[in-house]
């Protein structure tokens, strides 16, 4: 019997996802183990293998297509002695709760397999078979149609509900839409939309667009990271706490590491030295390095960095694991591969999802100072500025000192102003004062 293939769920909170590449090709035999395809998740693009062994029939969902739900069929796998696929794919049905009448439930056509992410992720169990959608049929019937089918339908404007499936159990097909006799298009809406409701928000005016104007579609990262940041802005309650950190002393050190570093075929930045000033001062105020829960409060026992890195297809943060526990030149070799592999979409998934405290550095740039927006669920996130040579008054004297302003974002729900400002003088510290990151 064949064997329909789901979209995997390769994260706890994935729930649809862009099916980038296939590596296969219908007539292609495949067996387990076998990268068959690369998946686009909100984060990474991720190689997917397969579970069982077999021949591939049928190519449902084509590469580049956005949007594909977990667990909805991409693809059809034959068994030994089978050749061709007898009926368009579509996920085992669940049971129904409550079948009004005692209508009975559609037959399982083909047994269902989920592939699996390479890597380091854990191939899901076998994945919970999806019915397929109901649709209001005349008559108050239910009706049931392929995704194949439902996706051409809305393509060409058809209502489902005119025609007759010839799949298992009266389920619409491909051939069956593209079949239908002209006259099938789904009726105009009889009712007109309601108004909004008094005090609602206007709507946003339309884009007029001019020639030599370009529509860029929104990738799958871009969507991902606007939703969460204006979640962000809408349900934390920041508030920012800016200093001035004198780095003279910082800069001496980084190059100080620089001679011996040499030797790993290593150069520590300064971002590197305020990763591990900032997962010192994390390890000395554990009451920062937590999120806020409707329950409870969750302190984190490890410090996990997040580094933003800029990439052609958004922002990424992956992680320096214990960071607290870690050399500069250790964090440097990390942080270098890990950037390395955002920008190509090859982080693997526990390299960008969780972490307790992220860094944005815009210093490179020229950047003096900004105020960025906390990751959830994380509490705080530091915007770091440029380094520069600055007139500063040091014993009533004017002096040049190489100056960096910071500024920290901080969750209120979390941590209190008193708390943040502890935690950017312990910071201070370790930055004006590189040794007593080696005490």
């Amino acid at each position: 019997m064949s064997i329909n293939i789901l979209m995997p769920a390769l994260s706890p909170t994935m729930t649809e996802g862009k099916l980038a590449k296939w590596h296969v090709k219908v007539g292609d035999s495949v067996t387990s183990g076998q990268v068959m395809c690369e998946i686009e998740t909100d984060k990474a693009t991720m190689e997917v293998e397969a579970v069982d062994e077999g021949k591939i029939g049928q190519i449902v969902v084509a590469e580049g297509t956005e949007g594909v739900k977990v667990n909805e069929v991409i693809a059809v796998l034959l068994e030994e002695g089978e050749t061709e696929v007898k009926a368009a794919p579509s996920p085992a049905a669940p049971p129904p709760a409550a079948a009004p009448k005692a209508e009975p439930a559609p037959a399982q056509a083909s047994s269902s397999s989920g592939p699996r992410a390479s890597g380091s992720l854990k191939s899901p169990s076998e994945p919970e078979a999806r019915g397929p959608k109901e649709h209001e049929a005349p008559k108050g019937q239910r009706l049931f149609a392929s995704p194949l089918a439902k996706r051409i339908a809305a393509e060409k404007g058809i209502d489902l509900a005119s025609l007759r499936g010839s799949g298992p159990n009266g389920r619409i097909v491909k051939a069956d839409v593209e079949n239908a006799k002209p006259g099938a298009a789904a009726p105009a809406p009889a009712a007109a939309p309601k108004a909004a409701p008094k005090g609602a928000p206007a709507p946003a005016q339309p884009i007029v667009t001019a020639p030599g104007d370009q529509r860029i579609p929104h990738t799958a990262v871009r969507k991902v990271i606007a939703r969460r940041m204006l979640e962000s802005k809408q349900t934390v309650p920041h508030f920012y706490l800016t200093v001035e950190f004198e780095i003279d002393a910082l800069l001496a050190a980084r190059a100080a590491i620089n001679e011996v570093a040499k030797k790993q075929d290593a150069r520590v930045s300064v971002n590197d030295m305020v990763i591990k000033a900032c997962a010192k001062a994390l390890r000395d105020h554990p009451e920062c390095n937590a999120s806020w829960t409707e329950d409870e409060m969750i302190q984190y026992g490890a410090v996990d960095i997040s580094v933003a890195v800029a990439t052609d297809r958004g922002l990424i943060t992956p992680i320096v694991r214990n960071a607290d526990m870690k050399g500069a030149v250790q964090i440097s070799l990390e942080m270098k591969d890990l950037a390395a592999r955002a920008k190509v979409g090859k982080l693997k998934l526990d390299e960008f999802q969780g972490g307790g405290f992220t860094i944005s550095n815009l210093g490179m740039f020229g950047v003096k100072e900004f105020a960025a927006i906390i990751n959830p669920p994380q509490a705080m996130i530091l915007a770091v500025g440029v380094g520069e040579e600055r007139v500063v008054a040091r014993k009533g004297e004017m002096v040049i000192r190489n100056m960096m302003s910071c500024t920290l974002a901080v969750d209120h729900r979390v941590v209190d102003g008193a708390m943040g400002a502890q935690f950017l003088q312990t910071l201070r510290a370790y930055v004006e004062q590189p040794a007593a990151m080696l005490a």
